[in-house]
């Protein structure tokens, strides 16, 4: 086949749960297709462009740099959002370059078909019909969590009010394009509730096995991980909620319980929770993530507000690290609480998870080797891009 994939970014450096599930999907699918792939290309990261000859035949950048949050530029972005018709996740990455790249390539390319990855590349296409959306959230249901979870009643309204336009902006989306590739079961069924369209597959969520099994012993590192970028606001949001609600029940009975919260460009908001806690540990961007977990005791995924699948379950599991979470947090993943995950949804609840494991070596372990033995049967990448292909035939 020869595939069109337009995309907002590109994919190195690989540090978002959604760059990871495109990168490994396209390896694959680029060992057996010509791949054409058409990106916004951020000056500051010349390492997408270059690197992607690893997953596509032919390459088409288009520079566009977003303003960095927090600066002048991103508020200023914020109060245009308050009036203009589509969302501010969305207008953020519109480029009419790119647009009108992918307008010249699908009049001269003869594509079989044409993916529009992520719901915020939507705007670089003139037409949707006879496109697929690879869509890896439903974004109107994260927007309405946001508002659910705002900290003020100014978030709220603001929350909301982004709430309803992605709404409108996702219905429309939806049902022109020709297909959607939805990333879990529960993802397709919402949008068939949500906007009536009903071409709607899933495939599931991948691992890369060889990569995150341990190889040897790991030097500890934490008693409590929790792994992503901490510019995204559910992590902001999933982190403070854990600090300011879950961790104090922990140490009631384990003082010195200790926290790494691993991922790039921590918020102001994510460092002040280590400058107030010495045994939290914040380490922004990290070369490799796979030390933290081999040298943590269970990995934490304290989520209230998200969509999808988080990779970061399945790559903690590969990496034989025991996972709480919540439910959230697991939402639309094959995972059996109990069997190969611990799920607390409450406060109270999530610290005694992590409280049973922190305790309990055997449990630790036979959580870990269940967890460990479910992804390896079921989710290599192997089997993810085989389903997508068999969703685009």
């Amino acid at each position: 086949m020869k595939l069109l994939w337009v995309y907002s970014d590109f994919l190195h450096p690989t540090t978002r749960g959604g760059q990871i599930r495109t990168l490994e999907t396209l390896k694959v699918l680029h060992s057996r297709h010509e791949i054409h792939y058409a990106g916004l290309s951020n000056p500051e990261r010349p390492e997408g462009p270059a690197r992607a000859v690893e997953y596509a035949s032919r390459v088409y950048p288009v520079r566009h740099t977003p303003p960095k949050k927090p600066s002048p530029a991103f508020v200023l972005q914020l109060a245009r959002g308050l009036f203009a018709p589509q969302p501010v996740a969305v207008f953020r990455y519109r480029s009419q370059e790119l647009r009108a790249t992918v307008d010249r390539l699908r009049r001269d390319g003869s594509f079989d078909h044409v993916v529009c990855d992520f719901l915020n590349s939507a705007p670089h296409f003139s037409d949707l019909s006879g496109v697929v959306l690879f869509q890896h959230n439903v974004e109107a249901v994260i927007w309405e969590r946001h508002a659910a979870n705002a900290p003020t009643p100014l978030h709220r309204w603001y929350f909301r009010l982004q709430a309803r336009r992605m709404l409108a902006y996702e219905r429309k989306v939806c049902t022109s394009v020709k297909n959607i590739i939805a990333v879990s079961h529960a993802d397709a069924q919402k949008m068939r509730d949500l906007y009536g369209v009903k071409r709607v597959g899933s495939v599931p969520t991948g691992v890369d096995l060889s990569f995150f099994t341990p190889q040897s012993q790991a030097d500890s590192t934490s008693d409590l991980v929790f792994v992503g970028s901490m510019d995204w606001m559910p992590n902001v949001d999933g982190s403070r909620w854990f600090v300011d609600e879950v961790l104090p029940l922990i140490r009631r009975r384990r003082p010195q319980c200790s926290v790494a919260v691993v991922g790039r460009q921590p918020t102001g908001e994510i460092v002040n929770l280590g400058q107030r806690d010495p045994l939290i540990r914040i380490t922004g961007t990290v070369p490799d993530v796979r030390p933290w977990l081999w040298g943590a005791k269970v990995a934490i995924v304290p989520l209230r507000i998200g969509g999808g699948t988080r990779l970061k379950i399945y790559e903690a599991m590969a990496a034989r690290v025991p996972v709480v979470s919540t439910t959230i947090g697991a939402e639309g993943l094959d995972v059996t609480p109990g069997r190969n995950i611990l799920i607390g949804h409450r406060p109270a609840e999530f610290a005694d998870a992590c409280l049973q494991l922190l305790t309990d070596e055997e449990e630790r372990h036979r959580l870990a080797v269940a967890a460990w033995e479910h992804v390896s049967e079921r989710h290599s990448w192997e089997s993810v891009a085989s389903a997508f292909e068999r969703l685009l035939a």
